[in-house]
Formats: C-alpha cells, sequence, structure tokens
C-alpha cells in the first residue's frame, strides 16, 4: 500500500497544486467538485453529487462477499476568504480567496484514497468517500446531513483528518472525546443616547463606557464562574462605535463582536446564561439598552473513544515507532465535521504537516500545505476504513 502511495505522490501533489491555485469559497465549489466528479469517473466509481449543494459521496463496495458494514471517510473541499501571500507559480489566483487551511491537501488526500481502492477492492463491505463543501463556518457538514447523507448512505462509522502544523510531518493524534470546540458567535448591541462630548457629558448615556465595563466584566466569567479546569474561551474581537473623526460627539451605540468556546454542553449554556445575565446587569446600572444576539455555529467535535482507541491500535500496527503522538492537547478551533459525529461513532484525526518549527498557522495569508504528508494520510484513512469494515 506504502508504494503505492508513493508511485502516485507526484501526480497527487499536481492534482493539490490545481487545486490550491483555484480556490472556492464554501458551496461555490464548482471547479473543485468537477475535478474531483472527473477522477472518480475514470476510476470507474460511483457518486452522487449536489448533496448539500456541491457535496460528492462516492461509493466503493468490496468484491468479497458482503458482511454489511459500512465505513465513511471524509474530506472538505472549501477555501478561505483570505488573500495569499505566497508567491510561488501555484499561488492562489482569485483575489481575496485562497486555501489556508490545507483543504486542498484534504480532497487529494481522499482522492488517493480512491486510486488505490478502485485498484484493490478485495475486500467486504463498503467504504463512502465524503467530499464535503463550505467546512469554513457556512455549515457544509450540516447541509449534508439535513439532505440525507445518513438516510442515503448509513453508516457504521466516519472518519477524518486534518493537517496539523503544530504537529511534526510523520506524527499522527487522535483524541479520546472532545477533539475540537463548539464554536459560538456573540453579537452585543448598545444603545445608549449621545451628546456632546464637552458641554453636556452628564446628559448622555454613553455606549463607550458602557462598552469598556462590560468588556471588562465579561472577561471575569471564565475562572469565576466557570471552573479553569471546565475550559472555555472568550474573545471579544471587534467593537465598533462612533466616528474617529467626530472627537467631541458621544454616540448613540455600540456593537460588540465575539466568540465562545466550548467542549461541554453545560459549560457552553452556562457561558451563554452568564453573558446575557451580566449584559442585562451592566444595561440597568447605566440605564442603557443592551440585546444579546448568541448563536452556536458549531458543535464540538468529540470522538468515539472505542473508535479513537481503534485508530490509536490501527496507527500503531500499520505505521513506523514513533508515529502515534499522545501528547496533542484538544484545540479550540472549530469543525464542522462535529455534525457527522454527532450522528454516526467515529474519530477525527490529526495528521502532523510541520516542517520545522516556524511552520505558518492555520488561517495565515502565507500557509501552504505540506505536499509531504500526502502518502501518510492516503495510507492512513485507508487502513484505517479497510480495518474498521473487519471490526
Amino acid at each position: 500500500m506504502e508504494s503505492f502511495f508513493t508511485e502516485h505522490h507526484a501526480s497527487l501533489v499536481q492534482l493539490r497544486r490545481e487545486i490550491h491555485q483555484h480556490p472556492e469559497l464554501g458551496f461555490e465549489e464548482f471547479k473543485t467538485s468537477e475535478k474531483v466528479k472527473t477522477i472518480l469517473t475514470q476510476l470507474g466509481i460511483p457518486y452522487i453529487d449536489n448533496l448539500g449543494e456541491t457535496g460528492i459521496v462516492a461509493t466503493i463496495t468490496g468484491q468479497q462477499q458482503d458482511n454489511g458494514r459500512r465505513i465513511g471517510l471524509r474530506a472538505d473541499m472549501d477555501a478561505l476568504p483570505l488573500q495569499e501571500k505566497n508567491t510561488h507559480d501555484y499561488a492562489s489566483n482569485v483575489a481575496g480567496c485562497m486555501h489556508a487551511c490545507g483543504h486542498d491537501g484534504h480532497t487529494t488526500i481522499l482522492v488517493g484514497v480512491a486510486q488505490y481502492l478502485a485498484q484493490h477492492r478485495d475486500f467486504s463491505g463498503t467504504i463512502y468517500l465524503i467530499f464535503q463543501p463550505a467546512e469554513e463556518g457556512r455549515g457544509g457538514g450540516d447541509r449534508m446531513v439535513k439532505d440525507g447523507l445518513f438516510t442515503r448512505f448509513p453508516m457504521d462509522e466516519i472518519y477524518g483528518l486534518h493537517n496539523w502544523p503544530y504537529l511534526a510531518a510523520g506524527k499522527i493524534a487522535v483524541l479520546d472525546g472532545p477533539a475540537m470546540a463548539a464554536g459560538d458567535r456573540l453579537a452585543i448591541s448598545i444603545r445608549g443616547l449621545g451628546g456632546h462630548g464637552g458641554a453636556t457629558p452628564h446628559l448622555t448615556i454613553d455606549p463607550v463606557r458602557i462598552s469598556a465595563d462590560l468588556i471588562t466584566t465579561l472577561h471575569t466569567i471564565i475562572g469565576r464562574e466557570i471552573a479553569p479546569l471546565d475550559q472555555a474561551v472568550l474573545s471579544l474581537c471587534a467593537i465598533q462605535s462612533g466616528d474617529m473623526n467626530a472627537f467631541n460627539v458621544i454616540p448613540d451605540t455600540a456593537e460588540i463582536i465575539g466568540t465562545v468556546r466550548t467542549f461541554k454542553p453545560g459549560i457552553q449554556d452556562q457561558m451563554e446564561a452568564a453573558i446575557k445575565r451580566i449584559c442585562a446587569g451592566v444595561a440597568a446600572t447605566y440605564g442603557a439598552d443592551i440585546s444579546v444576539d448568541y448563536q452556536c455555529i458549531i458543535p464540538a467535535t468529540i470522538n468515539t473513544p472505542a473508535c479513537a482507541q481503534f485508530v490509536r491500535e490501527t496507527i500503531e500496527a500499520n505505521f513506523a515507532d514513533g508515529t502515534l503522538d499522545t501528547e496533542t492537547p484538544p484545540t479550540f478551533g472549530g469543525e464542522d465535521f462535529s455534525y457527522m459525529l454527532n450522528q454516526v461513532p467515529g474519530a477525527y484525526i490529526f495528521l502532523g504537516s510541520a516542517r520545522h518549527d516556524e511552520d505558518e498557522p492555520l488561517h495565515s495569508p502565507h500557509f501552504d500545505f505540506n505536499d509531504d504528508v500526502i502518502p501518510t494520510g492516503a495510507k492512513l484513512l485507508t487502513v484505517t476504513a479497510l480495518n474498521a469494515l473487519e471490526r
């Protein structure tokens, strides 16, 4: 198997760089999905498309007597609204759009799996290859589930991976339970009463002052209401109020935008309740009106412990000693593979991709997927699926 992916490495790198050069945002992956469908057709692998708008599900059935087992493998296809700053010859040719998270690599890895399985069908059961759109905050995983992913393609287990530039290339990590956090969106609107900042500030209800008090108070929730060991993040990332050219005008309104990250649903609920209570209290203190729009965007990505243990055993049996990493912690980044794990047992795997200690992080305009890990990722998903069919 390893020699197969080594033999096809060059062509897979070429595919990855073609996808990188032509990035598409969520639900707009028309060229990417056409490229994937063309390859699947050439391989003789049947598929359905337009599931979750631009999503694809390919079906590979083993040639041995069917054992009734059904395993899913998933990769995401979308890019980010970001201007690339790399200068290599395959840099994005779409202004304001780039593959800054490695989804071009994930798609390529799953294509590599398809190439191998098309030629090696000596197994029992069925493997589904899921090419998902719109992972980057647009709800592609949720859309595929709602469009009947698991009713049309029942699965016993599902697996996915993410390249991880915070872990050395060649290393692989899989966690029990929470792997990535729930991602919530928080929007706070403050309405006060504007006026003259010099002559009559005492007649105003100053939303700028209220914002300062509110931001400070909200940041006391973690560590005072949420126990430190319960792990939560609150980041208030943007504030807008007034006009920078109006140095003596107190505005009427202010807006604060942020995010909340948690691993446990109970802590998520506690954070929402505390934020709303504090906002109501500050509003009453200053005589302002404060509204809170709290949206649960992405649930936490929680691995099934038995599936995570199975993947660890698969890594130890099929890769060199030292490949399995046991030190990688959960991350407060979000991942909408969580919608699929909420329906079917499975695990999300971190594929180490760091070339050195100064690799660019995910979502950087200088990020570029490490092509060297394509064979490792393809082998990992392939042996995971084949072994899972025999469980």
